[in-house]
């Protein structure tokens, strides 16, 4: 008992700090795995995300992150898992990775640490919640599956704690709106998937991959690339060479504030948060007119084209088409 303790104190209450690593892309559909060591592969090289990755050969997946670990048969190692790290500490650095990773789909599983430190546990559903508020701020779009955590069950008092946290979740995940998932990573474990009593066996990382990957299937859109937003749903344009976000009429860090949030109607206009419309014509934001500089067409290569003319531009606002980087946008 003493030894798995000690165990659990460097693997989940120290903050280990990951330093950036070269990520690798396939192009396809953009997952972010996010979380602590769990999500590291702590006791496993590669943890759940190995077994994923292989559940999803059948689709085109590109796991994101800032992070980079795992064995050679994980196709790609990228992640956003952080050994140590509460709750609180993920919240921290969500809008830089959010930024950066542009996912289409998030995977978190938080709040071991939250628990095992016993630091103001009461609360952890509620800053769960709000990471959750700020990934839909930063990423309207994304379908984002919130983990139920994985048992303790060797510690009584830690157990408990982690009953009464995924006990209080499905609440939380019903009041972020229809993108929002809740996935089942608590039940059906035994003392024998846990290799230090915290984190997962092989064969509890697998059981992990497999209930996420029915989480995903059970929604197709989590695997399908977003080439234009919906219509009458709120979404985010980021350039992914600048790493900025449409606002407003500028271009500008992204960060989550209403002004990044647009609202594309059924006749291609992208209407700001104050209801007024992008204009091309302008390169501002102006009353909707109906005029074709207020009318946009999305194009596969990421192209957002003006009716009058011209595509948005990530450095002058709007000109004439090219195909570069600096006209390339992403939805989320």
């Amino acid at each position: 008992m003493r030894f798995w303790r000690i165990g659990v104190v460097l693997a989940l209450g120290l903050v280990v700090l990951t330093s950036p690593a070269r990520t690798e892309s396939s192009g396809g559909v953009r997952v972010l795995p996010l979380g602590d060591s769990i999500t590291d592969g702590f006791t496993e090289p590669g943890g759940y995300r190995t077994g994923l990755w292989q559940r999803l050969s059948g689709h085109d997946v590109d796991f994101v992150g800032s992070a980079s670990s795992g064995p050679a048969g994980l196709g790609d190692h990228d992640h956003e898992g952080h050994p140590g790290w509460r709750i609180d500490q993920l919240d921290a650095g969500i809008v830089t990775w959010i930024r950066l990773a542009r996912p289409r789909t998030v995977l978190l599983h938080a709040g071991t640490n939250d628990l095992n430190q016993n630091h103001d546990v009461a609360a952890a559903p509620a800053r769960l919640g709000a990471l959750v508020d700020k990934i839909r701020s930063l990423a309207p779009l994304a379908e984002v599956f919130v983990a139920q955590i994985t048992p303790i069950p060797d510690d009584a008092v830690l157990e408990g704690r982690v009953r009464a946290f995924n006990a209080a979740l499905p609440a939380v995940v019903a009041q972020r709106g229809p993108r929002t998932h809740l996935v089942d990573m608590h039940s059906g474990f035994s003392p024998a998937d846990l290799e230090d009593g915290v984190h997962p066996t092989s064969a509890g990382y697998a059981t992990m991959a497999d209930r996420w990957a029915a989480a995903l299937e059970s929604v197709p859109d989590s695997l399908t690339p977003l080439l234009a937003p919906p219509v009458d749903a709120p979404a985010v344009l980021a350039n992914p060479r600048s790493l900025r976000c449409l606002d407003f009429g500028r271009v500008a860090d992204c960060d989550g504030r209403p002004s990044q949030t647009w609202v594309r109607t059924a006749a291609g206009e992208l209407r700001a948060s104050d209801g007024r419309c992008l204009d091309a014509s302008a390169a501002a934001v102006r009353a909707c007119d109906g005029s074709p500089g207020q009318r946009f067409s999305f194009s596969p290569d990421g192209s957002v084209v003006a009716g009058s003319g011209g595509c948005l531009d990530a450095v002058s606002r709007f000109a004439g088409c090219r195909g570069t980087g600096d006209q390339r946008w992403s939805v989320r």
